[in-house]
């Protein structure tokens, strides 16, 4: 370290020296903001201080791109050498080695340029500084492009743009068609006439999908892409009449479904787009029979819906076999077996579906009756197919009811009414008084702890069935008594369609969600009002369980009994 130093207050006092040639040559040239950015990185040089370009800019007010653009101008004139770009690092040359001044030009070759130039400007409310029209001279001065084919361009975008016009965006719209080898008038004439032609495209678009704005360059890039894919534009409108509302990015979702499913013409999107709203439909329909919530209907659609159909089952088939599945504790998976089952079956007929849901209903209240004479019994799929072969045994309902009478007590009520009415086949009962006095359950008097433990765990089930009928029969009462008043089935039914509609909407038309839950709540207020005025609240549909800690169910979430149950 020296052994000297310069004081505080020396140091405050310290100059930035300037080069005379710098004021002379380039500071009459330049505009205002490029001076000062050009000073005030000389002076960063000499103070040590550690400032990046966007701090920097932020100390000037300026935008850091426009900082970075100064650089560059500096850099043209042989001033500075922007050695880095992110992060911005410039080194400055001396003014007194600088080759790179642009070179001058001559007034009168560009007289008559400059005037259309500053009326097309004019016109769009966009003013020219004097550095911006050095670029764009220096541009025509030292590349091939046209002056004419230059303000064709400019035209275009002031037409586009207005006031928000940026010159930089007009040399980048150049230098793209230069690279493109597009310079003369009619080359840029005839790449203007497809854009017009998009933008045409583009605005009957937009008030499809409830967009208010001009056209951007990702719009025509779309339309381009969806073109070069050979999507006719009819397909694409027809894309956009079957959103409704939208954006540009939902709309290339469903045209790229269109491209995938190898769908071009209008006539094809068309037909294309109504079988999968028809399907959409069906999807939603089939969720509410089985009690099933769906968002997203697309996945359900391209995995059962489209299959179900190409089995050739109709939409009142599939609906009536949802119907069924609700009471069966289906879900899609569980429908979608049932389905290709009929199909192996050769049941795909509409009439003939319904005649098997009609079948299996009769069956389902059979099973009812059975389950009130012996007990509980799971109601599921194979229960229903072993009560479907005992009346394929020949036997009446009554003989069925009979030996669910006799399976009363018993630790697995449904195995043993099948022992019975097995063994009644063979032996060719099929009254109820051709019963033989042996098949009657026998009292003993020694029983084994096996049967005690087994009549044990039926009595059990027995209190908690009991309770939990109980349970739901409050529930039921509170339901009934609510359903009779028509401002609750008003709002009720308005909830359910809403809380439908705002499903769809979070898929397919998010701009929608705001206005649709506001009619949700809406409904809902609505309907909490009508409780209010019954004197009836939400925890009535909610059975009341005589113990919170197993619901009436006797075993408690671990899978342990329950220490509820009396004795």
């Amino acid at each position: 370290m020296s052994f000297s130093s310069f004081s505080k207050d020396f140091a405050e006092n310290a100059f930035t020296s300037v080069e005379n040639r710098f004021i002379e040559k380039y500071l009459p040239e330049a505009e205002g903001d490029a001076v000062r950015v050009y000073l005030y990185g000389l002076y960063l040089c000499g103070s040590g201080k550690d400032l990046d370009g966007e701090h920097a800019a932020q100390l000037l007010g300026i935008p850091y791109a426009r900082l970075a653009e100064y650089f560059d101008f500096w850099e043209e004139c042989g001033l500075v050498q922007v050695l880095s770009r992110s992060p911005l690092y410039v080194e400055y040359l001396p003014v007194s080695a600088a080759v790179g001044k642009p070179k001058p030009m001559r007034p009168e070759k560009y007289a008559e340029f400059n005037r259309e130039l500053f009326a097309l400007l004019q016109r769009a409310g966009k003013d020219l500084k004097p550095y911006e029209q050095q670029r764009i001279l220096e541009f025509l001065e030292n590349g091939p492009m046209q002056q004419q084919a230059f303000l064709l361009v400019v035209a275009y975008y002031a037409n586009r743009e207005g006031a928000k016009l940026s010159v930089t965006h007009i040399l980048n719209a150049a230098n793209k068609l230069v690279r493109e080898h597009k310079y003369t008038y009619e080359q840029v004439e005839s790449e203007y006439a497809d854009f017009h032609r998009h933008e045409a495209e583009l605005l009957k678009l937009f008030p499809l999908l409830g967009i208010y704005r001009k056209p951007q360059d990702s719009d025509y890039a779309l339309l381009a892409k969806w073109q070069e894919a050979g999507v006719e534009a009819g397909a694409v409108f027809a894309c956009a009449e079957a959103l409704k509302k939208g954006t540009m990015a939902t709309l290339d979702q469903l045209v790229g479904e269109l491209i995938a499913k190898g769908v071009a013409s209008e006539q094809a999107a068309k037909a294309y787009l109504a079988r999968r709203a028809k399907r959409a439909e069906l999807v939603f329909a089939v969720a509410r029979k089985l009690g099933v919530k769906v968002q997203n209907p697309r996945p359900y659609v391209e995995e059962y819906a489209e299959k179900w159909e190409k089995l050739g089952f109709s939409e009142g088939s599939v609906l009536a076999l949802s119907a069924l599945g609700l009471h069966l504790g289906y879900d899609f998976a569980a429908l979608d077996t049932c389905i290709a089952a009929l199909a192996a079956g050769g049941c795909t007929e509409e009439e003939k579906v319904k005649a098997y849901c009609e079948g299996r209903e009769k069956l389902l209240k059979l099973l009812g009756r059975i389950q009130a004479a012996c007990g509980v019994v799971k109601q599921s799929e194979a229960t229903l197919n072993m009560v479907a072969t005992w009346k394929a045994w020949g036997f009446s309902d009554a003989m069925i009811l009979e030996a669910a009478k006799r399976s009363f007590g018993a630790a697995s009520p449904l195995p043993y009414m099948n022992k019975l009415l097995s063994e009644w086949q063979r032996g060719g009962v099929t009254t109820i008084d051709a019963i033989p006095e042996e098949g009657k359950p026998q009292r003993r008097e020694f029983r084994s702890e096996t049967a005690v433990a087994a009549d044990a765990r039926s009595d059990r089930e027995r209190y908690y069935a009991a309770l939990r009928e109980k349970a739901q029969r409050r529930v039921d009462r509170a339901l009934s008594i609510a359903e009779k008043d028509e401002g609750f089935r008003t709002a009720s039914a308005a909830l359910s369609k809403g809380e439908l509609e705002l499903a769809k909407a979070e898929v397919y038309h998010p701009e929608q969600l705001s206005e649709i839950s506001s009619r949700v709540e809406e409904a809902r207020k609505k309907r909490a009002e009508a409780l209010s005025r019954l004197k009836l609240s939400e925890r009535d549909f909610v059975p009341k369980f005589t113990c919170r800690k197993c619901s009436d169910t006797g075993y408690l979430p671990d899978g342990r009994m329950c220490d509820c149950y009396p004795g």
